[in-house]
């Protein structure tokens, strides 16, 4: 069992050592619930590049994902755990400039 609790805790702080994963948390954050479609338009991000992200994200427990129809939708995870939650909170007061918000998925319609 402890085997297991340390490599959940490497996974979580190795998936915030990379500035695009901090950078989608913080969306994310921001935004609450997005489609795939909407971060890659919203962040310019090639599909696959995004995708290995956030299945990085999902991995370490910070995000969930629910599916409706074709489409996949990405937030935050609830309930966090405490030092995911502190992660975060702590992530709030970095200097990020996040981009506008870009809804592809009500507009045009997702095309992944």
């Amino acid at each position: 069992m402890q085997r297991e609790g340390m490599e959940t805790f490497l996974k979580s702080t190795s998936a915030l050592n990379d500035e695009t994963r901090i950078l989608l948390l913080r969306f994310l954050d921001e935004h609450e619930e997005c489609c795939v479609c909407d971060l890659q338009n919203s962040l310019s991000m090639i599909q696959s590049r995004l995708s290995r992200h956030l299945k990085i994200l999902k991995e370490a427990g910070f995000i969930s994902v629910s599916r409706r129809g074709t489409w996949a939708y990405y937030s935050i995870r609830s309930p966090l755990d405490r030092f995911r939650s502190e992660a975060l909170q702590e992530m709030r007061y970095l200097d990020i400039t996040l981009p506008k918000l870009k809804k592809v998925s009500q507009n045009e319609g997702c095309s992944l």
